[in-house]
């Protein structure tokens, strides 16, 4: 359940849950974009309306993809999964969750639920050896259906 109060909270606590059972190191991201959400809306007129207008009539939920971000760990936990759902093994979708913590990580203040999810692409790099930057690798999750908490 969110947790309100007037000043905002910072951007930079929180956990991910990549649906197996752990928010260690395997998913301990530095950035993840794109959570959003919107409700289609479709355009009608019956012929023999005397509005000369167009009904809008709520459509289906469509949820965008996200990005995640994160430093090369070492950790072959999401190539796998991703390298699974490539192969066509059932039962690859899971549940993604993304939890939101107070400054000082006593409280979780919001929560957002991915249903249904998969890796949909996997980036590693860039690769650059004349520079110091940690090096990176991202993935891009489809998910069917967002819940916030």
């Amino acid at each position: 359940m969110p947790v309100f109060r007037e000043r905002p909270y910072v951007q930079f606590n929180f956990l991910v849950n990549i649906g197996n059972g752990t928010d260690g190191p395997d998913a301990g991201f530095q950035e993840v974009s794109g959570i959003t959400m919107e409700v289609t809306v479709s355009e009608h007129r019956f012929g023999n309306s005397r509005d000369n207008n167009v009904m809008k009539i709520t459509g289906l939920n469509k949820s965008s993809d996200i990005t995640l971000k994160r430093g090369v760990v070492g950790s072959r936990t999401l190539y796998d999964w991703f390298d699974n759902i490539r192969l066509g093994q059932a039962n690859q979708l899971r549940t993604v969750v993304i939890q939101l913590q107070n400054e000082d990580h006593s409280a979780v203040v919001m929560t957002w639920t991915l249903s249904n999810a998969r890796i949909i692409k996997y980036t590693a790099g860039p690769l650059n050896a004349k520079g110091n930057d940690v090096a990176m690798e991202e993935i891009v999750m489809a998910y069917e259906r967002l819940v916030v908490e």
